[in-house]
């Protein structure tokens, strides 16, 4: 039975034109060239409820949802969603919430069921700069990370970096989009190919 992968990115927010986590997944999923069904979803950046229903719509064996996280240098798989929305700036519908729960009444915590250590010795292996992070944050990303796994899909989340061709002549770290959609590439096939996570050290002093 073939399986179906789910991968979401979203819009361009905070100013910005372009989102490298949709073009990334965008990529992925037109080029795929395994035997999986890849569907690519582009999310609002609003604090709602749109990744139950498109999780509903397509019943996928597999979610990996992609977010921008401008001011990493690397491509971050995170490790656990905290059931807390705090935002920094407006979301795109002008909603910030601040102290609230992603959900009322749920657990405090959901991890990632992603082999997120093999993926990252898999992204390194291609010479692609990356790490285990311990927090998704307190904005859309982490909101969107918590409701699917509060739903029980499998899955998780990865953070980007900027594109390069995003910052154009503005100074900051990234990557080029290239890199960015082979890393989100490499982390997919990972995620389908490896049942069990490797002991790897991947922790953090603070």
């Amino acid at each position: 039975m073939t399986r179906t992968v789910l991968l979401t990115g979203f819009e361009p927010f905070g100013g910005e034109t372009v989102n490298p986590s949709w073009q990334a997944v965008e990529a992925v999923a037109r080029d795929w060239d395994g035997p999986e069904t890849v569907v690519a979803v582009q999310l609002p950046v609003v604090f709602d409820d749109t990744i139950d229903r498109v999780i509903a719509e397509h019943s996928p064996d597999l979610v990996v949802s992609v977010g921008q996280a401008g001011g990493f240098a690397t491509i971050e798989l995170e490790r656990v969603a905290i059931n807390v929305q705090d935002a920094r700036i407006p979301d795109n519908s002008g909603a910030q919430p601040i102290d609230e729960p992603v959900v009322k009444g749920g657990p405090a915590a959901h991890f990632s069921s992603l082999p997120i250590k093999a993926a990252v010795a898999a992204l390194l292996a291609a010479g692609i700069p990356a790490s285990v992070s311990q927090s998704a944050g307190t904005y859309t990303c982490n909101h969107v990370f918590y409701r699917l796994r509060h739903l029980g899909a499998h899955g998780g989340f990865v953070h980007v970096p900027y594109s390069t061709e995003q910052l154009g002549e503005r100074e900051g770290v990234s990557l080029p989009i290239a890199t960015i959609t082979e890393g989100v590439r490499i982390a997919v096939r990972t995620a389908l190919d490896v049942a069990t996570d490797v002991k790897l050290g991947g922790g953090a002093l603070a």
